[in-house]
């Protein structure tokens, strides 16, 4: 069995916590239960808790959860939260002893990775921090492997973030020693002198109208823009829900990667057009292009994050090798023109685009006034030698008719 899960808890052990994504509902309705049920503090007068004991308990966030008592000392309790999976020690005062709900089992499933043998036999502490560091309220795909003998053991499994495998990751780290390492070569980082490039995004045919958001305003002529499939995927082309369904998939794989990136090597290779990973000013990672070495002390590179069409330069500190498993995912961004309008020639604007002067910068900004934010459509006028296209607002009219009513641009005949 397949099935979306929240990891909620890593035990000191090492064992994994997670709450099915179709627990959400049912486990949110109780959580209303008791939280009506239970009101104010908790048992204030004396009394003699035992182990295995159910209760509810007073969480930090004042919040009543279901626990049951795991140790009684005099004058704390140490509890663990059933449905969460994480242990505690709480004052006596915040525990209150209950019958309520004990018919309902747990929501929260405990669980091993599968054939996978910690070094030393135990998970050592670092491997435990770096487990929750990773995992800790991510969601993520379990793979039931095998079932435990005993009911309220742990379930074996196999568990994917961003459809890596965790067991072939903390091998790939040393903490421990697995079986099946299915994805040990999507860890493998891109090095050598073989320079492999990012897949184009392929293209609906010319003539289709399909939406696009523009990520990258290069001058009012020229963008960037990425096929938007946010809306009605039923209604969408092949093209778009393909589009879309890398754009998902390159996320997850991303977000997995930002949480590792530690573990990525500096770059050190400094070649035109390598493909890397690039940290932006966000203090995110993306993948990115090296395009050119601006400065040489300190070294700074100019690159182009390819999912965007947006540009940095940035000191060698903010660029790492990129996993090639990444370079699957075509660019997101495509670079295109736009048709049906040039420049004024009675635009008498003096303030020009440096790189480009026969725009004003006033027609720059507002041509990024008129695509910001917006939902907008686009037909492929030609792919060759530029992919040239017709962009429209969500009004459905030309966007560049804006900058001619201004006089800032004139229709190409």
């Amino acid at each position: 069995k397949i099935f979306q899960a929240l990891v909620s808890c890593i035990g000191s052990d090492g064992t994994i916590y997670v709450i099915p994504k179709s627990f959400e509902t049912a486990l949110n309705k109780l959580m209303a239960e008791i939280q009506n049920t239970f009101k104010g503090l908790g048992l204030l007068i004396p009394y003699c808790w035992k182990k295995g004991e159910a209760c509810v308990v007073r969480g930090s966030d004042t919040v009543w959860y279901r626990a049951k008592i795991v140790e009684v000392s005099s004058s704390t309790l140490q509890v663990q939260y059933i449905d969460r999976g994480y242990i505690e020690s709480i004052p006596q005062c915040h525990l209150y002893p209950t019958t309520f709900y004990t018919g309902i089992p747990p929501f929260c499933i405990p669980c091993q990775l599968h054939k996978t043998l910690p070094i030393g036999n135990f998970w050592q502490q670092d491997a435990v921090d770096y487990l929750q560091e990773l995992l800790k309220n991510e969601e993520v795909e379990i793979h039931v492997e095998e079932l435990p003998d005993n009911p309220w053991g742990k379930l074996s499994i196999s568990l994917y973030f961003g459809g890596m495998s965790l067991s072939s990751f903390m091998a790939y780290q040393k903490y421990c020693v697995a079986e099946d390492c299915p994805d040990m070569q999507k860890l493998e980082v891109l090095e050598g002198d073989v320079l492999p490039s990012y897949l184009p995004q392929p293209l609906p045919v010319p003539g289709e109208t399909f939406p696009v958001t523009v990520t990258h305003v290069v001058s009012p002529k020229e963008v960037y823009v990425c096929l938007d499939s946010s809306g009605n995927l039923k209604k969408c082309s092949a093209t778009e829900r393909a589009a879309s369904r890398d754009s998902e998939s390159l996320n997850k794989a991303l977000k997995w990667c930002n949480k590792i990136v530690k573990t990525l090597p500096h770059l050190t290779n400094f070649k035109k057009e390598l493909p890397c990973l690039a940290e932006y000013v966000d203090g995110l990672w993306y993948r990115a292009k090296l395009l050119s070495i601006t400065q040489l002390v300190p070294v700074m590179i100019l690159v182009q994050f390819v999912d965007y069409g947006t540009y940095l330069v940035a000191p060698t500190s903010r660029l790492r090798h990129i996993p090639c498993h990444l370079l699957k995912y075509p660019a997101q961004a495509v670079r295109v023109l736009l048709a049906g309008f040039r420049p004024a020639s009675h635009d008498k604007n003096v303030e020009r685009i440096p790189y480009s002067p026969e725009w004003s910068l006033k027609a720059l900004w507002t041509m990024v006034d008129c695509v910001e934010g917006k939902h907008l459509s686009a037909s492929i006028v030609t792919v060759s030698p530029d992919v040239t296209i017709l962009l429209y607002g969500d009004d459905k009219t030309l966007v560049h008719l804006k900058l001619v009513e201004m006089g800032l641009a004139q229709l190409d005949e």
